[in-house]
Parts: structure tokens; sequence; C-alpha cells
């Protein structure tokens, strides 16, 4: 253990006692960098007091060692450094990136890439693909996720929510989750978007970081919904 982490460690109570595993945190540091650089990156890990990540991102396996308190506190540095308009743009954009590391890596494991997935409905890929992204985190996470399918959109519900852990806003501000949900669902669609609003989030107070999901892609009327069965 390096002397920063150490540092870290020590003035942080060992942790919140919850974790991603290494894996999940190189991919988020690593979507980082596609959206702020290598030197944006450092500049949010030495703002949030996580020095011993500087070029020293978690190694690529599943143990449960990326805190839940780590990732918070990158995203809230990002919003210290770039402010918060520009912050939630790029959190944004950091889960969107952050996408096209979770398939490849756990995509084959839950049949997303497979071309029976590809094949299905739409309204039937978005409820699978949901409830496997749900699945991912439930499986190899502390994170803990539900999924409800209400008439006319979903619910995705994260009731352990690393994104925001330990932090106070007066709105909600998982906005890296936001990301990810937005490019998984442009991916299953074939490019098309969706609107997708955090309702509540555990910051402001709430008990789960809630996400309502229309089914039917931005732009499409009634009757082309009926035509892709949702």
């Amino acid at each position: 253990m390096t002397e920063s982490h150490r540092e870290w460690t020590a003035g942080h109570d060992n942790g919140t006692g919850y974790h991603w595993p290494n894996k999940m945190g190189r991919m988020l540091l690593l979507a980082l960098e596609d959206v702020l650089g290598t030197n944006g990156v450092n500049a949010v890990l030495n703002l949030a007091k996580l020095r011993h990540r500087v070029n020293n991102y978690p190694i690529n396996n599943l143990e449960l060692q990326f805190d839940f308190g780590e990732l918070s506190k990158i995203m809230q540095a990002l919003e210290d450094v770039y402010g918060p308009r520009s912050g939630r743009s790029l959190a944004i954009r950091a889960g969107r990136a952050g996408f096209k590391y979770g398939l490849r890596d756990f995509g084959s494991l839950l049949g997303l890439a497979d071309l029976a997935f590809r094949l299905l409905p739409l309204s039937m890929k978005l409820r699978v693909g949901l409830n496997a992204m749900g699945d991912t985190f439930n499986n190899f996470t502390d994170q803990r996720v539900r999924v409800e399918e209400k008439v006319g959109h979903f619910v995705y519900s994260i009731d352990r929510c690393p994104v925001c852990w330990s932090r106070r806003s007066d709105r909600p501000c998982c906005y890296a989750a936001t990301g990810l949900l937005q490019e998984m669902l442009t991916w299953i669609s074939n490019g098309k978007g969706f609107d997708i609003q955090e309702v509540a989030c555990i910051a402001t107070g709430d008990s789960a970081c809630t996400f309502v999901i229309d089914k039917r892609p931005l732009g499409q009327g009634p009757t082309e919904g009926l035509r892709d069965g949702i």
C-alpha cells in the first residue's frame, strides 16, 4: 500500500464497507480518461484526495476493492473542478463512455451480444437489457438495483448507490448512472434515444435513486410504438 493510499484510508474510516470490483473501478477511470484526457482525470483524482489512483488504476479483476466512497468523491470532484453544469454534462458523457467497457467485459455473460437478443422486439430488448444491467450490479458489486415495468415506462431503482454515496444535494445527482442507461438503451435500440429522468435520489433524502425510463423512443409516435411492440 502506498503512502497516499494509507493517508486516504486513515482519513476515511477504512472506507464505506461497500465496493465495486476493481474491474468496474478501472472502467470508470478509463471512461473518464476518454472524456477528460489523462491530465483531467489526474486533476479530478487529486482534488478528490485519491492521489493513490493517479496513474495507478485498479487492476482488471473482480475483487471487491473499489470503495463506494472513491466513486462518489470522483463524481463530486468532477463538479468541483469543472463547475456544476459542465461537471454534470461530463459525468453523463463518462457514463455513456463507460458502457462500451461494460459491454466488452460483461455483455457476453448476460447474452446481450447474442444474435437471438438482437432479433427481439424493441420492447422486449428494453426489458431484458435493463434487467441484465441490474443483475450485473447485483451479482458482481455491493450496489443494489431493482427494475419494475409499468404502463408506458420502466422504473430503475438503485437502493444502495455508489454514485452519490454520502453526498447531499438539492437535486438528483447520479448523472453517470443516467449516462450509462442512456448509452445502453441507444445501443439496444440501434441508435434511438429515450427520455430518462432521475426522479428521486438518496443524496436529496430519498430512500433510493430512481430513474423513470419511457418505453417509446424520443420522437416516435403512438402508431410507430405499436409496430415495435411497445
